[in-house]
């Protein structure tokens, strides 16, 4: 079946055209991502500003006219963390519902977090775990500890995300030691109380998801135009993630936009994005983690087919 899934996330906007088999095979046929900044002052106001709205549907628009030429059989969206957040939230899901014909619903973080490990392991030969499977996104972050091809034994959905804690404490550029320490800082308490007592422990090894790993992968490659083939299953080591801090944050916005590997768009909150991830490594003692392009995107896809039920 010939699937379009769409993620409207609090950073980005993303679409998935794939066409799925009886066994779960996954051949990826369009694969885009736009940011868009719904969750743009969803943390101080618990409102989706009406630019913010507009942005995501002017990318949906284009979304479902790439779907309609690629004659995609059956959609799905999924709505996560700026839309749970916001007041709003309800009506915005009906409008994306109704404007673009797409099966959508605002997901729960547990749904959220199941879906994302579902996506990120398919395909996977079961192994030694568990492993902890590390979403961090614009409003929140999802940790998803299971075994590949087995059950989701603990996940947390977190209130730290890049948009959210940019807006809460950056606000020099470049940005002031002390507010990526009380970045770091609050990032570190949230973690430390995330997941059940001895779940952090157990974790052998890591997969990280979404747009602050796979771009930390294209600087440290320098890859230019990005390249998902050469991300995908790249080990990101941590000693390479302090590096890169240390370099984004001694630079200011504009630098930041002409990183080689670095999406321009994604440059006012990578910053923040790597102190998060860094903070997610040091709890699970990590020193390197692996890289994906299978997260959230697939999980719905074959949730939308009927090729795993998200539910762990």
């Amino acid at each position: 079946m010939r699937v379009g899934v769409v993620d409207i996330g609090t950073n980005s906007t993303r679409l998935l055209i794939a066409d799925v088999g009886d066994g779960g095979q996954v051949v990826e046929r369009d694969r885009r991502s736009t940011v868009t900044r719904l969750g743009q002052g969803v943390d101080r106001t618990a409102e989706l500003a009406p630019e913010a709205v507009a942005r995501v549907m002017a990318t949906l628009e284009s979304y479902r006219s790439a779907m309609d030429a690629d004659g995609v059989e059956a959609t799905t969206a999924v709505l996560t963390s700026a839309v749970r957040d916001a007041r709003n939230g309800e009506a915005f899901l009906r409008e994306v519902r109704e404007r673009f014909g797409l099966e959508a619903a605002t997901l729960s973080g547990a749904e959220e977090a199941r879906m994302t490990f579902l996506g990120a392991t398919s395909g996977r030969p079961p192994g030694d775990g568990p492993v902890v499977v590390i979403d961090i996104g614009g409003g929140s972050t999802e940790l998803v500890v299971g075994v590949p091809g087995g059950a989701v034994e603990a996940f947390a959905s977190t209130q730290v995300g890049v948009v959210r804690q940019s807006e809460r404490h950056v606000f020099h550029d470049p940005p002031e030691p002390e507010e990526l320490q009380a970045l770091a800082h609050e990032a570190r308490e949230v973690l430390a109380t995330a997941l059940p007592e001895g779940v952090p422990e157990s974790v052998r090894a890591g997969i990280a998801v979404a747009g602050t790993a796979t771009s930390c992968a294209a600087m440290v490659q320098e890859l230019e135009p990005y390249d998902p083939a050469r991300v995908h299953g790249f080990r990101l080591l941590r000693a390479e993630c302090e590096r890169l801090l240390a370099r984004l944050a001694a630079m200011p916005l504009e630098r930041r936009r002409r990183v080689p590997g670095l999406h321009p768009d994604r440059a006012p909150t990578i910053v923040a994005g790597v102190v998060v991830l860094l903070e997610v490594l040091r709890r699970f003692d990590l020193q390197e983690v692996e890289v994906s392009e299978h997260d959230i995107l697939r999980g719905a896809a074959l949730v939308r087919t009927g090729g795993g039920t998200g539910a762990g």
